[in-house]
């Protein structure tokens, strides 16, 4: 799996026939035009869909990237049926549309049990969720234990953070051995309070910095961490939800030198530019 923030053309060329199923995202400025108008759908579909829909494996196509709680989350609601509309014109009606958000949807985050959308989002997130319901679609998040520990070492141990902790945190009857299962299952938690517990979860983002902040980020602690995400999800869901299979995209293939603030949202990479790896994932 692979996921684009843009539609790139030189990507999506690069991805014909490779049989990658690929998540593709409109930019945020898109999703008023998106949201007010049909035929900016059909248009957008048109340019950036169309062209490649026979030779790469489309698998969700995102309304914006965060920007719920703001501004602009009133126009995902809209655009996301507009583009299911434009897609289905094409024969793409299989393809998920959904949207991507982050914890700061949350007004409750922990316990997990505890966990609900924050008051001014619970009305767009349930249009949302409404129409995922409908659809069968899942709502990505992002979902980042990194920062989590980094932001406040005392009380997050780093063994919690990386999927290696021996004591589990007690939620009512369930154990969380991990910050990451937690986290996921507070936005489970979540849809459940607005009646959604039929949409299931994708993680859109998930990553560890190997530079740029030290004593948190190296390239052993994102190994530990990327490594072990990968066989969590491979093999197990969350305490929550055990029996889920829950699909993971790693933040991300290369560095981001053009990425402001300097410091650690430049450094996630996977590969160096020469696409030798930056340590061994399986």
């Amino acid at each position: 799996m692979m996921r684009l923030f843009a539609p790139t053309p030189q990507i999506l060329e690069a991805l014909r026939g490779t049989g990658i199923l690929v998540s593709v995202g409109t930019t945020n400025e898109d999703l008023n035009a998106l949201s007010a108008s049909q035929e900016a759908a059909n248009s957008w579909v048109t340019t950036n869909i169309a062209p490649y829909k026979d030779d790469v494996a489309f698998g969700w196509v995102t309304a914006g990237n965060e920007v719920i709680p703001g501004p602009l989350s009133q126009y995902v609601p809209g655009a996301m049926t507009n583009l299911y509309n434009a897609l289905t014109n094409i024969g793409l009606d299989k393809v998920n549309v959904t949207t991507v958000v982050h914890g700061s949807t949350l007004g409750t985050s922990f316990p997990p049990s505890a966990s609900a959308f924050s008051p001014p989002v619970v009305d767009v997130m349930t249009q949302i969720s409404t129409f995922l319901k409908l659809h069968g679609s899942p709502l990505m998040i992002n979902v980042y234990p990194y920062f989590a520990y980094a932001t406040d070492p005392k009380n997050i141990i780093l063994a919690s953070a990386q999927f290696s902790a021996t004591t589990p945190v007690v939620d009512g009857n369930l154990n969380y051995y991990s910050l990451y299962s937690a986290m996921v299952d507070s936005f489970n938690a979540a849809l459940e309070k607005i009646g959604m517990s039929e949409v299931n979860v994708v993680i859109s983002e998930s990553g560890w910095p190997s530079a740029g902040n030290d004593p948190y980020t190296s390239i052993d602690n994102a190994k530990a961490y990327n490594t072990n995400l990968v066989h969590r999800a491979l093999t197990e869901g969350t305490p929550r939800r055990p029996n889920q299979h829950y699909d993971v995209f790693l933040f991300a293939m290369f560095n981001e030198n053009l990425k402001q603030p300097v410091g650690v949202e430049q450094n996630f990479r996977l590969f160096y530019p020469n696409m030798s790896s930056v340590y061994p994932l399986f």
